[in-house]
C-alpha cells in the first residue's frame, strides 16, 4: 500500500496566530508562556488538520517560532559567541534573529545575517561558523514536539535539517570550509536520531535540499560519510527530502544513500522520474511531490496519477510515497477562508488544507483504484478544463504587444558615463546624497484607517485626506532631517508587489492568502491568472502630490516586473519568461507617465531578481536574459537626465554581477549592513561602473544605529569605491518599523553623511 505524506506546513495559523503572539511577546504584552500557548495550538490544529486529511505521515518540528535554520542553530549548538547565552531561551533565539539593544544594561547586539531560501522569498537565518566550530546536541525542541503530538493521538515523523545542508547554508568567519566543520557535526546529528528513536519515533524526515545544487566533490563525499554513519545511529526510518529541483548529477549519489526513502520534486522536475525508476536499489522507496507546494492551483490528477502509477507499476505500491512536492509553509493555509473570490476562479485554487485532500485523493486512487474517487477524479478534471479554455485568461492585445518588443525598447538614449554628467547638472545633488528606499512607518493608524476604508467605513475622499496628511507629515520630517532625495512614504500602498497587482489586468486577489516571509513578516501574494495589461497611471498622483509639498527632489517608487513575477502566484500554463515581460511593458508605461509629469528620479524595485535564479548554473543566462531584459524594458523608455533607481536586499551578488551592470540602472541600493560591507565586495572586484548604496544600517531589527556605527561602514565603502558612486540609504522600505526607531536611526544617517562630506570637501581622506 502507498503511502500519504506531508513534508510540512505553514507555521503562522490560519488567522496568523503566531504571527500576533511573537510581536506580543517582543513588546512585551503577552508573557512567554501565553506565546508557548499560541504555538501548542497552532501545531495541533496543524496535525489535526493533517490527519483528518487522511495523511499517514505526518511531520512535526516544521514548526518555528522564527526559522527552521536558526532552530537548526539552536539544536547543534552553533550560537555565536557575542550573544549572551544566560538569558532565557527565548531571548537569546529572538536576539540571534532581530539582534539586542538594552541601553540602560549597556547591550548593542547586531542580528545574524539573512538570506534567501533558495530560489524561495522565504528568508533564513544564515549560520556563523569558525575554524574548529565545536557543537553539542540539544534536541529538546524535536523531541519535546514529537512526545507533545504523539500525547495528543498523532504519530508524526519529526523533521530536521540535514547536516551537510545546514553547513553548506552557513558561513565561515575567518575562511576556510564549512564542510571542515562535519566530523565536528556528525556525532551531534548522531545524538539527535538517537534521542527521536528513544522517543518511539519510527520514521525521521531529513530535508537536504541542498542535493539538487551543483556540489563539489568534496561536499559529494561528504554526503556518503554522512548517512552511512546517521543510517546507523538508530533503529529508525529515514526519509531524505530534496525539493526544489531536479537531482541532476546528483542523482545516482540520492539514490545510493542508506536511507529508507528519497523524496523527489516532480512539479520542478517530473523528468527525473524516469531515471530514479530505472537505477532505484531494490528495496528503497521513493517519495513523489505531485502537488505543488509552492503554488495555488488545482493539481491536475489526471497527470499526476500518469507519473503515480508509473512509479508504481515498476516499484510496486508499497515503495511508492504520495507527496507534495516540498513543504506547504510556501502556501497559504485554506481556501475555504476566501469568501470573496469569484466561484470560476476558487475552482481553480488550492491552499494547503486542500493540497492535503489532493494528496489523500492521489494515494486512494492508487491504493484502490481510480473507481473509489471517481466524484474527485470527475470534479478534478472540470476544473482543469474550466481554467484552460476561460476567456479571462487570454487577452490578445497584449499577446500581440509582448511578441512586438524590439531590442531598442531595452535600450537607454545614452550610455551611464554620458548620463552621469547629465544628471549631475540637472539633479545638482551632494556628495553621498542621502534617501530612503522608499516606505515609511505602516503605523496603527495607517493600518486602521486603511482597514475602515475598506469596510466601507471611510469614503474616498476621507481615506485619500488622511493619506495626505501622513504623506505631507513624512515630506516634512524628511526635509527636517536633512535628507537629499525624499519619497512620499507609500501609505496608500499595503504591500510593495499587492499594490500594483490591483491596478493591473490578469491579477487576483485574496483576504487571507499568507504566507510566512521572515520571522513574523507575512505576505498576501497576488494570483496572476492570465495575461497582464496596466488598467491606468498606478502611482502618477501620489507622486505628483508629494513633489507639489516640497522644492526637494521626490522619487517615484515603483516595484519592478521580476519582483512582481517572483512574489506572486504565477500562472503556470505559459512560460514565466513571458508573463514577466507583459508585467514589463505595463510598469514601461508608468515610467514614461511618471517622467512626464515631472518625476526626475523613479526606483524600480527588484529585490527579487537574486531569488529567481535557477539552481542549477546551467541555466542561469537564459533566466537572466529574459530577467534583465524585463528590466531594462520597464525603464528605458526615460531621456537621460531622468535617474533610474533599483533595489535589491538580502541576496549574494558575486555570481551574478555582471548581469546586474547590465540592467544598467544608475544607482542601484543594496543591503550591507548585517554583512558589514560584505556584500559590497561583488561589486568592488568586479569595478561596478554606476552608482551604489550600500545599506548603511539594518531595518529588519528594532535597533538603532549610532551615527558613529554608520559612519564605520560607510568608510569601508569609502575605501573601496570613490565619494561619487556612493549613495547613503538604509537597507530596505521602513514600513514594518515604528517612528521612534526611524526617526533617531535617520537622524543619525545623516549626520553620519554630513561628516564624512565635510572631510572629503576638506580634502580629507575618510578612512576606516
Amino acid at each position: 500500500m502507498a503511502y500519504s505524506s506531508n513534508l510540512g506546513i505553514g507555521r503562522m495559523g490560519a488567522n496568523r496566530e503566531l504571527k500576533k503572539a511573537v510581536e506580543g511577546y517582543w513588546k512585551k504584552e503577552i508573557s512567554e508562556a501565553e506565546l508557548h500557548d499560541t504555538a501548542k495550538q497552532i501545531q495541533l490544529n496543524n496535525w489535526k488538520m493533517q490527519k483528518d486529511a487522511g495523511i499517514d505521515l505526518i511531520p512535526s518540528g516544521d514548526f518555528s517560532m522564527y526559522d527552521q535554520v536558526l532552530d537548526t542553530i539552536c539544536m547543534v549548538g552553533a550560537v555565536p559567541q557575542r550573544y549572551n547565552k544566560n538569558q532565557s531561551f527565548s531571548e537569546l533565539y529572538f536576539a540571534m534573529a532581530r539582534g539586542q539593544q538594552d541601553k540602560a544594561k549597556g547591550i548593542n547586539v547586531p542580528a545574524m545575517e539573512m538570506t534567501k531560501w533558495f530560489d524561495t522569498n522565504y528568508h533564513y537565518i544564515v549560520p556563523e561558523f569558525e575554524r574548529g566550530q565545536k557543537f553539542s546536541a540539544h534536541a529538546e525542541k524535536p523531541v519535546i514536539t514529537y512526545n507533545l503530538a504523539k500525547e495528543n493521538g498523532f504519530e508524526t515523523k519529526p523533521v530536521i535539517i540535514g547536516p551537510i545542508t545546514f553547513l553548506l547554508l552557513g558561513k565561515m568567519k575567518d575562511g576556510g570550509s564549512t564542510l571542515d566543520l562535519l566530523p565536528n557535526l556528525l556525532p551531534v546529528y548522531e545524538e539527535i536520531i538517537s534521542q527521536l528513536a528513544k522517543a518511539g519515533a519510527k520514521w525521521i524526515q531529513i530535508d537536504e535540499p541542498a542535493l539538487v545544487l551543483d556540489l563539489p566533490e568534496v561536499a559529494r563525499d561528504a554526503y556518503k560519510k554522512t548517512y552511512e554513519k546517521l543510517a546507523k545511529a538508530a533503529n529508525v526510518k529515514i526519509l531524505l527530502a530534496t525539493y526544489f529541483e531536479d537531482l541532476k548529477d546528483n542523482l545516482d549519489l540520492a539514490l545510493s544513500l542508506p536511507v529508507t526513502a528519497l523524496h523527489l520534486d516532480l512539479v520542478r522536475a517530473p523528468g527525473q522520474l524516469e531515471s530514479a525508476l530505472a537505477k532505484a536499489p531494490k528495496d528503497l522507496i521513493l517519495s513523489l511531490g505531485v502537488i505543488d507546494g509552492r503554488n495555488i492551483w488545482k493539481n491536475d490528477f489526471a497527470k499526476s496519477l500518469s507519473l503515480l502509477e508509473k512509479a508504481a507499476s515498476k516499484l510496486g505500491k508499497d515503495r511508492v510515497i504520495v507527496a507534495p512536492s516540498c513543504s506547504l509553509l510556501h502556501t497559504p493555509v485554506d481556501l475555504d477562508l476566501e469568501t470573496k473570490l469569484d466561484s470560476e476562479l476558487k475552482n481553480w485554487l488550492a491552499f494547503a488544507k486542500q493540497k492535503l485532500s489532493e494528496v489523500s485523493v492521489l494515494a486512494k486512487a492508487l491504493n484502490q483504484g481510480e473507481a473509489a474517487v471517481k466524484k474527485e477524479l470527475a470534479a478534478n478534471a472540470e476544473a482543469i478544463k474550466s481554467r484552460k479554455n476561460s476567456a479571462r485568461i487570454h487577452n490578445p492585445g497584449v499577446k500581440k504587444r509582448t511578441e512586438s518588443i524590439t531590442e531598442d525598447m531595452a535600450a537607454r538614449k545614452s550610455p551611464f558615463a554620458r548620463r552621469k554628467q547629465i544628471q549631475n547638472q540637472a539633479l545638482g545633488l551632494p556628495l553621498l546624497p542621502t534617501t530612503t528606499i522608499g516606505s515609511f512607518p505602516q503605523t496603527t493608524e495607517v493600518r486602521a484607517a486603511r482597514a475602515e476604508f475598506k469596510r466601507g467605513k471611510l469614503s474616498q475622499t476621507e481615506y485619500n485626506n488622511f493619506l495626505k496628511k501622513e504623506t505631507e507629515k513624512t515630506v516634512r520630517y524628511q526635509e527636517k532631517a536633512g535628507i537629499d532625495v525624499l519619497v512620499h512614504g507609500e501609505f496608500e500602498r499595503n504591500d510593495m508587489v499587492e499594490y500594483f497587482g490591483e491596478q493591473l489586468e490578469g491579477f487576483a486577489f485574496t483576504s487571507n492568502g499568507w504566507v510566512q516571509s521572515y520571522g513574523s513578516r507575512c505576505v498576501k501574494p497576488p494570483v496572476i491568472f492570465g495575461d497582464v495589461s496596466r488598467k491606468g497611471p498606478m502611482t502618477v498622483e501620489w507622486s505628483k502630490f508629494a513633489q507639489s509639498l516640497t522644492k526637494k527632489i521626490m522619487k517615484g517608487m515603483l516595484t519592478g516586473p521580476v519582483t512582481i513575477l517572483q512574489w506572486s502566484f504565477v500562472r503556470d500554463d505559459q512560460p514565466r519568461e513571458i508573463t514577466c515581460k507583459q508585467i514589463a511593458l505595463a510598469i514601461r508605461d508608468e515610467v514614461s507617465d511618471l517622467e512626464k509629469a515631472g518625476i526626475k528620479i523613479i526606483q524600480i524595485d527588484e529585490p527579487a531578481i537574486r531569488e529567481g535564479l535557477p539552481l542549477h548554473k546551467k541555466d542561469w543566462q537564459a533566466y537572466l536574459k529574459w530577467a534583465v531584459d524585463s528590466f531594462r524594458i520597464s525603464a528605458a523608455s526615460v531621456k537621460d537626465e531622468t535617474q533610474i533607481h533599483t533595489h535589491m536586499c538580502y541576496s549574494e551578488f558575486n555570481d551574478i554581477i555582471g548581469n546586474i551592470a547590465d540592467m544598467d540602472a544608475d544607482v542601484i541600493s543594496i543591503e550591507t549592513s548585517r554583512s558589514q560591507m560584505e556584500l559590497l565586495d561583488a561589486f568592488v572586484s568586479f569595478k561596478y561602473p554606476n552608482e551604489i548604496g550600500p545599506g548603511v544600517y539594518d531595518i529588519h531589527t528594532q535597533r538603532i544605529p549610532a551615527k558613529d556605527e554608520i559612519e564605520n561602514l560607510l568608510r569601508k565603502a569609502l575605501k573601496v569605491l570613490s565619494a561619487d558612486q556612493i549613495w547613503v540609504n538604509p537597507d530596505c522600505g521602513l514600513k514594518t518599523r515604528g517612528w521612534k526607531e526611524v526617526e533617531p536611526a535617520l537622524e543619525a544617517m545623516v549626520e553620519a553623511a554630513k561628516e564624512l562630506r565635510g572631510e572629503l570637501a576638506g580634502g580629507k581622506k575618510a578612512t576606516a
